[in-house]
């Protein structure tokens, strides 16, 4: 098979996989998508790094053979899918050619499961120790690795590579063994563990490489910087509740970086087992957003989602939604509450709750003010104090108060860019209105 056609079919192949941030992006101008900056390119994905740069990776799998059946994969044993399969050799030299013409910054590289987890393993790692020892390649790469491979492989894989990762596919056992039965959670999350472990270890020998005086400089292998996994969301029955304390867990224990949640999307023969339709795509929206309540915010998975509620509310945000459902908290006076306080009200978040703790330092904090900081005051207002404005009595406990933020037709859009006095006049009117 032709090469061309083999990144055809493997770039495709590994689509399905998000945990790289894939942007989506398809962009084709009316000549057939060869203009400049054609975003259509098979296997070019985006993601981002930490300070916000966005970079471009060859995201490919080695092969979609697989020894496994997991019922929501395109690529399962019994999936009517024609076949391909890199030797490592020709990733290496699709990735140089790729990264020569300034195409991409880096490699993921991920695998169908051949022969056994081991020996798929080993070639996985091969393409990076050509790239990185051979060939000197310094770019990003990140390797998917094989929770049932033995435990130095997977250490192996991160002295090559800048990410790794481990998908767990779906939140419980249950649910792995009606839908993928080949694969353990247990298994996942010991070698969850041993990254983690290694992953901290190479942090405390480099922190202690740098205290240490009056000695020759230590050299500290290389290693993994972080690893992430991966959820299906909408395959089995798992609600949100069970999908965000799986997600809480993972970061508590193993300090992944993220957890990315892909929603079920319908393959072609799909399994007997799997629903018909794809969950709304809201929903992992609704996900990501809560993910973040959870990792920045300070907020309990039991807050978000209380027994009586298991699932989010899709047409709300999961904060406001949260304030809704504890209204005897609000309203917050912005010019004295904690910043943790802060943080709770519905459309503040983390850089305004930062601006507004510095700036009321000087001054008691009025509307105008939140505006300037572009604050959403639509949202805030019913939830505040400030010192020009206060809710009306009565306005927490409305019935019809979460009407208001449904989306639809109703919305007071403020003219930021018109003079003082006219933005003030705005504000005061929308805060008569809520």
């Amino acid at each position: 098979m032709e090469l061309d056609r083999k990144l055809e079919i493997l770039a495709d192949a590994a689509k399905y996989d998000a945990s790289c941030a894939s942007s989506g992006a398809a962009r084709k101008d009316s000549r057939g998508g060869k203009g400049v900056g054609s975003t259509g390119g098979a296997g070019i994905c985006h993601s981002y790094t930490p300070d916000g740069r966005c970079v471009s990776l060859l995201k490919v799998l080695l092969t979609n053979v697989c020894l496994y059946d997991c019922h929501y994969c395109i690529n399962r044993r019994s999936s009517n899918v024609q076949r391909a399969h890199f030797t490592p050799e020709e990733v290496v030299k699709l990735t140089l050619d790729f990264y020569k013409r300034n195409y991409i910054e880096g490699l993921f590289l991920s695998s169908g499961i051949v022969r056994s987890a081991d020996y798929t393993m080993e070639r996985v790692i091969e393409v990076a120790r050509q790239l990185r020892e051979v060939h000197h390649f310094r770019g990003y790469i990140h390797l998917k690795t094989i929770p049932e491979a033995s435990p130095e492989l997977i250490e192996k894989a991160g002295l090559y590579a800048d990410r790794i990762s481990i998908n767990v596919e779906l939140p419980t056992q249950e649910g792995l063994d009606k839908l993928a039965p080949e694969k353990n959670l247990m298994n996942t999350k010991r070698a969850m563990g041993g990254i983690r472990t290694r992953i901290d270890e190479t942090f405390a020998a480099k922190k202690e490489a740098r205290v240490i005086q009056n000695r020759p400089r230590v050299k500290v292998p290389a290693f993994a910087t972080g690893q992430s996994t991966q959820m299906i969301v909408g395959a089995d029955s798992s609600n949100d509740a069970l999908v965000l304390s799986r997600a809480d867990e993972l970061y508590r224990d193993y300090r992944l970086r993220r957890v990315y949640y892909s929603g079920f999307s319908p393959i072609p023969e799909p399994s007997v087992l799997l629903p018909i339709k794809p969950p709304p795509l809201v929903r992992e929206h609704r996900l990501y957003q809560a993910d973040w309540l959870l990792r920045f915010y300070g907020f309990e998975v039991n807050e978000l989602l209380p027994v009586e509620n298991p699932d989010l509310d899709l047409e709300i945000d999961p904060k406001l939604a949260w304030a809704l459902r504890n209204r005897q908290f609000f309203p917050v006076d912005i010019n004295r509450a904690s910043q943790e306080w802060l943080w709770r009200i519905p459309g503040l978040g983390v850089t305004n709750v930062a601006r507004i703790l510095s700036a009321r330092r000087y001054t008691r904090l009025h509307l105008t003010d939140l505006q300037r900081m572009r604050v959403n005051l639509k949202k805030v207002l019913p939830f505040i104090i400030a010192a020009d404005h206060s809710p009306r009595i009565g306005q927490l406990e409305s019935d019809e108060l979460r009407t208001h933020f449904l989306p639809g037709p109703r919305q007071l859009e403020l003219d930021f860019s018109a003079p003082a006095s006219t933005a003030a006049d705005a504000v005061m009117a929308l805060s008569g209105q809520l």
